[in-house]
């Protein structure tokens, strides 16, 4: 490529673009410019040449027909080692543009505030920019093109070491990331556009629209490569919270963060969950959060050692200093109060997210998943206890102090790996089985962690994620000491479980409601 000799600047993101033109001007590149980037540049002292001067013709429209123009397209589609093409460009007038300078409206941040007007979304969908792009991408042998202020420093240091020139291989990246801008634009406007127009809740096709936040230092284990990706269009959740101390996190740390932060937002009393390999090992409630994270590390104080705490309060001193006693990967929480922060920093490796607005899971939210050659999508499990109807199928009705206890067991449980078996007292769980292949196996495993924590399970109620397929799960339960349990019921052997609650003189309560979580 020879110098750069012409370009085209067209911002409506104008960061950085007087001293990104100006450099360009003092290099005696000719700047071609339109509407509101003009205005600027010139009040700026940037001299520009308008596009109507190339086009011939006025902007018009209000500025939606600018730079649809052959004098346009044709400088920057022409291929320069094309004797025809050349021979062309001459004949029409047309001049040569080396390099263009474009971003888009800013149609996702639009949509993404939530009251945009149909008209207001409809004419924050740039047209003229992104063909740009495209043309000058395609041609990238050719043409240089940037897309984005974060670009300019690199651009100008380029052309600063190869003379005023840049390299092919340095277009190529620019070319690339033009095409990723353009994907990422229009996949948000077909999203928006086809939100509530399809048939189906799920698209014919699925596009992705991510912004790569950063690289993590690995994936699940060492040797696996990994990064972490924004949605654009979420202005909620965890890649919101601002890390106020502590290394990086890792890409398992994340996981359970996320998992600690979903559970914790379900809850309008303090709450405290502590996870571990996306599982809960402890979750309470409580008057103050000292009481609910002292109740939550009880449950199973061997795995809370470097878990990931969850909590939706504005953490206090008292927490902190629970907290800081044992070794703990994570907290997130709405914040932290300056005293609490300061003890809190004083673990070098601890590190705290602050997530001011926490939001319950929407019902339009979706659910990715990998599986080989594809993906499987799916609505999150949204439900809460309030959609419940709770139905008593034993002889004898749960008291109050079970029913409350049944509630937050089932609210609980819905987080827990399947198979998934929680016991619980009214306010803290007293032992977790999980991620057993048999609902039995997970029944005798939350009942022997109970044990090792020496927590007492006699008065405790118990939940489960799917239904009992036999008595023996029960049975369990009876002789571990619950008096009372909840489960979404739908087995063929439904009866035959009842009676066993009734044989035992438990409480039984069906939800119709499963929550598996695999």
């Amino acid at each position: 490529m020879s110098k750069i000799h012409r370009a085209v600047v067209s911002v409506y993101d104008k960061t950085g673009i007087v001293e990104f033109a100006s450099k360009l001007s003092q290099l005696q590149v000719e700047i071609i410019s339109t509407g509101g980037t003009a205005d600027h540049l010139r009040e700026h002292g940037v001299e520009v040449i308008p596009i109507s001067e190339i086009t011939g013709f006025p902007e018009i429209l209000d500025g939606r027909v600018k730079t649809l123009h052959p004098n346009i397209y044709g400088g920057l589609l022409s291929l320069r080692d094309n004797a025809d093409h050349m021979a062309e460009t001459r004949e029409h007038g047309i001049g040569l543009i080396d390099l263009i300078v474009v971003n888009l409206y800013p149609f996702e941040q639009v949509i993404a505030r939530g009251d945009a007007t149909t008209q207001e979304a409809l004419e924050n969908i740039d047209i003229g920019g992104p063909c740009m792009i495209r043309a000058a991408a395609k041609n990238y042998p050719d043409v240089a093109v940037v897309t984005c202020p974060d670009q300019y420093d690199s651009f100008l240091a380029e052309i600063d070491k190869h003379a005023g020139e840049t390299t092919l291989k340095f277009r190529k990246q620019l070319a690339g990331a033009a095409f990723a801008l353009t994907a990422s634009y229009d996949a948000a406007i077909n999203s928006h556009l086809t939100e509530s127009t399809e048939a189906t809740p799920f698209p014919a096709r699925l596009n992705f629209n991510l912004e790569k936040v950063s690289d993590l230092r690995y994936g699940e284990n060492p040797h696996q490569q990994a990064a972490l990706y924004r949605d654009s269009r979420e202005a909620t959740g965890l890649l919101q919270a601002k890390q106020l101390h502590g290394k990086e996190l890792s890409h398992n740390n994340y996981l359970d963060a996320n998992a600690a932060l979903q559970i914790v937002q379900g809850f309008d009393e303090a709450a405290v969950a502590i996870v571990k390999h996306s599982n809960p090992c402890g979750v309470a409630i409580g008057g103050t959060l000292a009481q609910a994270y002292a109740n939550a590390r009880a449950t199973d104080p061997v795995s809370s050692f470097g878990g990931i705490v969850g909590i939706n309060r504005t953490v206090d001193v008292e927490a902190a200093q629970l907290i800081s006693e044992v070794f703990t990967e994570v907290v997130v929480a709405p914040g932290f109060e300056p005293d609490a922060l300061t003890q809190l920093k004083s673990k070098k490796n601890l590190r705290l997210l602050a997530l001011p607005k926490m939001a319950v899971s929407r019902g339009s939210a979706r659910q990715l998943t990998c599986v080989e050659g594809g993906f499987l999508l799916q609505d999150q499990d949204s439900i809460g206890i309030s959609d419940i109807n709770f139905r008593v199928v034993s002889a004898r009705q749960p008291d109050d102090h079970e029913l409350q206890a049944l509630r937050f067991a089932w609210q609980v449980c819905k987080w827990v790996k399947s198979n998934a078996i929680v016991y619980c007292k009214a306010t803290r769980t007293v032992g977790i089985g999980a991620g057993q292949m048999s609902r039995v196996d997970s029944a005798r495993l939350a009942a022997e962690k109970a044990v090792q924590a020496g927590l007492g399970l006699e008065g405790s109620v118990l939940a489960s994620d799917a239904f009992f397929p036999f008595r023996d799960g029960v049975d369990i339960a009876a002789e571990a000491g619950a008096t009372a349990l909840i489960q979404p019921g739908g087995s063929i052997r439904d009866q035959e479980v009842i009676a066993a609650a009734n044989d035992h003189n438990m409480a039984m309560v069906f939800t119709g409601i499963r929550h598996f979580r695999h």
